[in-house]
């Protein structure tokens, strides 16, 4: 081949890394002769009740339209979505994912000679999403693997166009407060786009973590993102959401792909939306699998950063690589996160009981060795 192609793409491409996703169960059971019937995934911050049995009866509902093109507009989800958070449905704009929506803020907001500032051990997107349109990406550096956001605040120059916070985070679970919050964004430019990473907010309970919708009215410059991936059960289907103010979304929808909801993950998001019980359930098994992860890694002699999400990082106290390669030959697949500056840490995202149990009886046979 004569012609370099990685050449042409544009600089801020050329220096990517393509996105490494949780290994997938059936490519494990290819690469190790495994019986996939017999391997655990906690690997990629999925629900592990599978879906609600009112998902399925709206996705069956929705198969005899396969032929026909998506509602372009959403207009049904967007409508429930309006009516939760008592915004205008005009504030609303649907993505596939919440990374979608990301990538949406930094095609419109960013570009080369701007920047976004995010925290150091944040989610790979923001980083992602800012260097592919050719802006810099300002990392901050993490206080207590979480953001600081006093150091966030001072990073911002004349040519910061969007700050990424994520609440919780994701790798670390890290979280901060409704005080927190309240004052870094009445310190922050209103020039300034705050995106609000809310993806695992679902799995927040009381008061501890701030509802970034609460803040919408008062900061013009807000934008809330959620998803249906986590708490909701809906990862397969892709379909997220960010709330603002009407004219951030107009604009957001000058780059929105057309169709980029397919009607199945629409019908399936209005039904979530709408399944409380199922929703509370997935709070209890996720916090019942939090503190059972939590006793069986103080039984190890392990530590761990406190979370807020559906998964835990989890110290190894070494490099976590060899031990994440004999859990995989174990059957147990869970995220390295050597690529967010955390090369001791394992990510296990909560699972049911027996999952959890297996992952415990696995990393203690890991550990022995």
């Amino acid at each position: 081949m004569s012609c370099d192609f990685l050449a042409l793409a544009v600089p801020g491409v050329q220096k990517l890394s393509p996105y490494v996703p949780g290994k997938p169960v059936d490519e494990l059971a290819r690469e190790l002769g495994l019986d996939p019937a017999g391997i655990v995934k906690l690997a990629s911050n999925e629900n592990p009740l599978g879906p609600s049995p009112r998902v399925l009866d709206a996705i069956r509902a929705e198969l005899g339209e396969l032929t026909r093109y998506p509602d372009g507009n959403g207009f049904e989800l967007k409508q429930a979505l309006a009516a939760r958070f008592a915004v205008d449905p005009a504030c609303v704009t649907l993505g596939n994912g919440s990374n979608d929506v990301l990538e949406m803020i930094a095609r419109a907001y960013l570009a080369p000679g701007l920047n976004a500032v995010f925290s150091a051990h944040a989610f790979a997107v923001y980083p992602i999403a800012t260097q592919a349109v050719g802006a810099q990406g300002k990392v901050v550096p993490a206080k207590d693997w979480g953001h600081d956001l006093d150091a966030m605040l001072a990073a911002i120059d004349a040519d910061t166009r969007v700050v990424f916070l994520a609440n919780p985070n994701n790798p670390t679970g890290t979280w901060f407060g409704p005080e927190a919050l309240a004052r870094f964004l009445k310190a922050v430019p209103e020039r300034v786009l705050v995106v609000l990473d809310e993806a695992y907010i679902e799995y927040a309970e009381g008061t501890e973590l701030p509802d970034g919708m609460r803040y919408l009215a008062e900061h013009p410059n807000l934008i809330v993102s959620r998803t249906f991936s986590k708490a909701y059960g809906l990862a397969a289907l892709r379909v997220g959401y960010a709330v603002s103010s009407p004219q951030i979304a107009a604009v957001l929808n000058r780059v929105r792909q057309p169709f980029n909801v397919n009607s199945l993950a629409l019908a399936a998001a209005c039904a979530a939306l709408e399944d409380a019980d199922y929703l509370a359930r997935s709070r209890e098994v996720n916090s019942a699998g939090m503190r059972q992860l939590e006793a069986g890694c103080r039984e190890l002699g392990l530590s761990w950063i406190p979370s807020r999400g559906n998964f835990v990082a989890i110290d190894m106290g070494q490099d976590a690589a060899p031990i994440n390669q004999a859990l995989l030959h174990e059957g147990v697949i869970v995220r390295p996160v050597a690529g967010y500056q955390m090369p001791t840490f394992l990510r296990v995202s909560i699972g049911l009981e027996a999952e959890n149990a297996r992952f415990l009886e696995a990393l203690r046979k890991v550990l022995a060795r």
